[in-house]
């Protein structure tokens, strides 16, 4: 069954109500309320052909644990040379007009549109979406990545890379910062070889639930990362 939201209306059903694909609703709207109140109950947005609101609950849904990331000896080695500078919140309209525009082999289009660019740059002044940037030795964006965080739980949006492994130097070193910040789980949506790479595994939803819950009670505060990260 696929539920139609009320505009006025911001709560959802419950994500164990979504179907088979882990669609859950339709309709409503994206405003900041509405958004923190899906992340926070498992439920994330995309958009359809037909420009329409769909809300998501996949089971199972891929997750990584910040302190159990996985880093390969290549990039060990690409941490040694230090070819990027990684930085928190300095250019979030950059990094997420870049995930809109960067060209996927398995994507037609991109499903970050105009609407869903404004509703989190909203969420970003509001101190709940973030960005994290890989600038080169130039001082050009590399790469980058894009998501909410809501207490201790951080929810991955989207990535993107312009230059050699800019994006996996961006998400490891911001992944240790998570670590360090006591954060549980980073929620990466899909299931996908990259993420797989980095050490994302498989969670059920009922077990996801559980975890978010646990996570948000411990803070759901905007929060201003805006800084440098330190290589690992």
């Amino acid at each position: 069954m696929i539920f139609l939201l009320d505009e006025q209306d911001i709560t959802f059903p419950p994500a164990s109500l979504a179907g088979p694909d882990g669609l859950l609703a339709v309709g409503g709207d994206l405003r900041p309320e509405r958004l923190i109140e899906a992340y926070k109950n498992g439920i994330f947005p995309w958009y359809n052909e037909e420009n329409e609101f769909l809300w998501w609950s996949p089971d199972p849904r891929l997750v990584i644990r910040p302190s159990e990331v996985h880093y390969s000896k290549s990039m060990r080695r690409l941490f040694r040379g230090k070819p990027y500078k990684i930085t928190v919140d300095y250019a979030f309209d950059k990094v997420i007009r870049a995930c809109s525009s960067i060209k996927r082999p398995d994507q037609d289009g991109s499903w970050i549109l105009p609407e869903m660019i404004e509703a989190y740059e909203k969420l970003h002044h509001l101190g709940f979406a973030h960005s994290v940037e890989a600038w080169d030795k130039n001082g050009r964006l590399a790469g980058g990545l894009y998501g909410v965080a809501l207490g201790k739980i951080f929810f991955g949006e989207s990535m993107f890379s312009q230059q050699s492994n800019a994006s996996k130097a961006a998400f490891l070193t911001f992944a240790a910062f998570l670590d360090k910040n006591n954060f549980i789980l980073i929620d990466s949506q899909q299931d996908t070889p990259h993420m797989r790479s980095l050490g994302g595994f498989l969670m059920g939803r009922d077990e996801f639930l559980k975890v978010l819950k646990n996570g948000v009670k411990k803070g759901n505060k905007p929060q201003n990362w805006k800084q440098e990260l330190v290589y690992l």
